[in-house]
């Protein structure tokens, strides 16, 4: 089996892991459509390196990281299988509300080892995570994700929310209803979109 092209300084095994997820998602994606067909020939760049981005930005010493929202396991299968060789003692949560793609990341969680669990339901009727880091990727606007936040993020914790050209739009919108930090980070595989990392989030 090849491994995958990192852009990160990863292990053999973790490539490998990557790799299995990468060719799961191209069987699988017929069915299901886990990402848009015309992204697959660029999978690793478009969706692996993407996330693996925003693990980078991750405070460090994270015990519970939640993804909502995760389809087809973007960001939140890259960032557990990161996380097997550089965190751990972690654990993610990926919440998904359909069932087969809940399926889907069961299948990759199960073929890679990655320290990931998976929660079918909807992200406002489940149980509050108390996760350090939340991540959401093409899910919602900024205003819908911090409500998320609000409910899943524990004290202290940091939200890293992946935004394309309009972010500065939908941070002045979100500014209505929410106080909270923000930074934003240039994307590394689109130069007009930001990584948002926010904390201290409470409402006006």
């Amino acid at each position: 089996m090849s491994t995958f092209d990192s852009p990160m300084d990863v292990s053999r095994e973790t490539s490998e892991r990557l790799e299995i997820y990468a060719q799961l998602l191209r069987k699988w994606n017929p069915r299901i459509n886990l990402v848009s067909r015309n992204t697959l020939d660029d999978l690793e760049t478009r969706h692996i390196a993407d996330s693996m981005q925003i693990f980078d930005l991750a405070p460090q010493g994270w015990k519970h990281w939640a993804d909502l929202g995760s389809g087809g396991g973007f960001p939140g299968l890259v960032i557990a299988i990161l996380a097997a060789e550089f965190s751990p003692v972690a654990q993610v949560t990926l919440v998904e509300s359909d069932q087969r793609k809940c399926a889907f990341l069961r299948t990759v969680i199960r073929e890679t080892g990655a320290p990931a669990t998976v929660v079918a339901g909807r992200i406002e009727a489940t149980a509050p995570l108390s996760a350090d880091i939340l991540s959401a990727r093409a899910l919602a606007d900024l205003d819908t994700l911090l409500g998320f936040a609000e409910r899943h993020l524990c004290e202290g914790g940091a939200a890293l929310f992946p935004k394309g050209a309009n972010w500065k739009k939908e941070v002045d919108n979100a500014r209505v209803q929410w106080r909270f930090d923000c930074e934003a980070r240039t994307s590394k595989t689109e130069p007009s979109a930001v990584i948002l990392k926010i904390g201290g989030i409470t409402r006006v």
